[in-house]
């Protein structure tokens, strides 16, 4: 199965007060390069949500996009301050007994006074879960993200390799072509030779059918595609089994084809023939088409 290196994902969590919204993208790329981007206070989960991203791909260029937002219904979180309220019934009584003031400090009116509140800040307490926690949460955000960015790239590549396999049904019909004509290349040189001659010959010079066989020969040998029609067949075969297989096989059938486009422009400088060089160009337009899809596939 081939995957494409196209592909999105996401995801989002609630936990402690907050919501976090995970983002995955994926382009083509030559190899694996993962950019995470994720608030400050979470550098440190940085290493470890790059590998878990790495499990899941081996070959393209993935940004991870990381928010994090206080939930709306969630109050923000504070501290009573026992000293200030002490603080404040004791001047209270002071007051009450200093001035013979009648009166007392309500509950209302304590919660009403300034300092009575304070934030974990101010105090110095973090009410926020544990950092262990929050690497738990973004683990498992990651993982549901990464799951829907493999999804999309395995859907994409299955398109992708349907696309390169029939268009190699189609190079593998052009090659059987060329199988069939090869062998008539010598043929109808040797018959339009000998016409070429027997126009010619004016009795002013003697016919030698052994040189005559040697020229024919020497064509038959520099004109021979035999070798590059039996490579490029076994060139297909390789394809269709990496496009089946359960890995990243961009790099290998860029290769492959690579050496099929070598191979046909071999058989386009050997062969004297029109037809053949007509199916050349067809080869020729059909691997470029390969080669675009390919540059999409991990």
């Amino acid at each position: 199965m081939s995957f494409s290196m196209t592909g999105y994902g996401q995801s989002a969590l609630h936990f402690g007060g907050y919501k976090v919204e995970i983002e995955v993208k994926s382009v083509n790329h030559r190899y694996c390069e993962v950019v995470i981007r994720l608030p400050r206070e979470w550098t440190r989960f940085e290493d470890p949500l790059r590998r878990t991203v790495q499990r899941f791909v081996k070959r393209g260029r993935i940004d991870v996009f990381i928010n994090k937002e206080a939930e709306e219904n969630t109050a923000p979180p504070v501290l009573l301050n026992h000293k200030a309220v002490n603080t404040y019934m004791e001047a209270a009584r002071e007051v009450s007994e200093r001035h013979g003031l009648n009166g007392e400090l309500t509950v209302r009116d304590l919660l009403s006074l300034p300092g009575v509140f304070l934030t974990p800040e101010e105090v110095g307490t973090n009410l926020d879960p544990e950092p262990e926690e929050w690497g738990r949460v973004l683990e498992e955000g990651l993982v549901r993200a990464m799951e829907g960015l493999v999804a999309m790239r395995t859907s994409e590549g299955s398109f992708l390799a349907r696309d390169v396999e029939q268009r190699l049904n189609r190079l593998e019909k052009l090659h059987g072509e060329m199988v069939q004509l090869a062998p008539s290349v010598v043929e109808e040189y040797r018959n339009k030779l000998r016409q070429r001659l027997t126009e010619l010959n004016d009795g002013s010079f003697a016919f030698d059918e052994h040189k005559f066989g040697m020229e024919i020969a020497i064509f038959a040998d520099r004109c021979n595609i035999d070798e590059e029609l039996i490579r490029l067949h076994s060139h297909f075969e390789q394809c269709k089994g990496l496009l089946r297989a359960d890995e990243p096989v961009g790099r290998k059938l860029d290769f492959l084809i690579q050496e099929m486009n070598r191979e046909v422009n071999t058989i386009g400088s050997k062969a004297n023939h029109l037809t053949l060089v007509n199916r050349v160009v067809e080869m020729k337009a059909e691997l470029e088409k390969i080669r675009e899809q390919l540059a999409n596939i991990e």
